[in-house]
């Protein structure tokens, strides 16, 4: 999906353009070979470099930053997680027509549990909760708050318009009767009243890495930040069902109102997802769609 645009003003990416880069500013890689990496992200396009390295280069000026962003916390939060996280290894500076600051990594290997799944889902069920406890534990002196930076961690009525306009030009194509209803129970939840704990931000099956059948890493952190942490649990209706879903909440340990609070933006999340990428990430839309029927199933 990397050849095809997702926004209007996406800039465009090429495995020629990753050459070109690297000639001018990171030349001891330069030789190496170059694959594009199919993803259904919608923020970076990735590609392979070698064996062991991986270009991400942000498709969109909102994705600007998420290195410096990664770089700067995730050596921090990393040591105390037990499962992998992504590692900057070089930073590079607009060039060759490119308009973006753009970064080297460290491969990850494994596949993204949207396509590859955990072949034990409530062992990884557990997994996911601890690393989510772990990350949580972490002290967030100087972390980035959600409100001051407009990040999922923020109170949920700060999506109310933009999620009732998702139920509006959806229409027809979902029961809107119970989007609404989910939606307004999530909205009476109450909001998160205890010190703010960090969040990954954008924990989709997309963004979790599967290697040998168990979750193996977390990626894509330019969500990040420090507040409520239901944000996170979106991740129990994209991927997790029955037994599992219900193995990930008693390890969080997580309160009704919490929970409440995830299902609200699990619903929120794929709403506003689906309209906007209709027609331009199918793969993505129907992960969202997958789970948008999945939170209101799960009355």
């Amino acid at each position: 999906m990397i050849a095809g645009k997702m926004h209007l003003d996406e800039v465009d990416t090429s495995a020629a353009l990753v050459g070109r880069l690297l000639a001018e500013q990171f030349p001891q890689w330069a030789n190496l070979p170059i694959t594009p990496v199919p993803s259904a992200g919608t923020d970076n396009a990735l590609y392979r470099l070698g064996d062991d390295l991986a270009v991400r280069l942000p498709r969109i000026h909102w994705a600007v930053g998420q290195a410096a962003k990664e770089d700067h916390w995730l050596p921090r939060l990393a040591p105390a997680l037990p499962l992998a996280v992504p590692t900057v290894l070089a930073h590079g500076a607009p060039g060759a027509g490119y308009p973006y600051p753009w970064a080297v990594y460290r491969w990850l290997g494994g596949a993204n549990a949207a396509e590859s799944p955990p072949a034990d889902m409530v062992e990884a069920a557990g997994n996911l909760a601890h690393f989510l406890l772990a990350l949580q534990r972490r002290d967030t002196s100087g972390g980035p708050s959600a409100l001051d930076h407009g990040l999922r961690g923020a109170p949920l009525a700060g999506r109310d318009a933009a999620t009732r306009q998702a139920i509006i030009a959806l229409g027809e194509t979902i029961d809107v009767a119970a989007a609404t209803a989910v939606w307004d129970e999530a909205l009476r939840a109450g909001e998160w009243d205890r010190s703010p704990l960090w969040f990954h931000g954008d924990l989709l099956p997309g963004n979790l890495l599967v290697a040998g059948g168990r979750l193996s890493a977390v990626i894509d952190w330019n969500g990040l930040g420090v507040g409520d942490p239901a944000c996170d649990l979106v991740i129990a209706w994209a991927l997790f069902a029955g037994d599992s879903r219900a193995a990930f909440r008693a390890a969080l340990g997580v309160d009704d109102a919490t929970w409440g609070r995830g299902r609200g933006h699990a619903l929120s999340q794929a709403l506003i997802f689906i309209p906007y990428y209709l027609h331009t990430n199918p793969l993505g839309v129907a992960y969202h769609q997958r789970t948008l029927a999945a939170v209101l199933a799960d009355g």
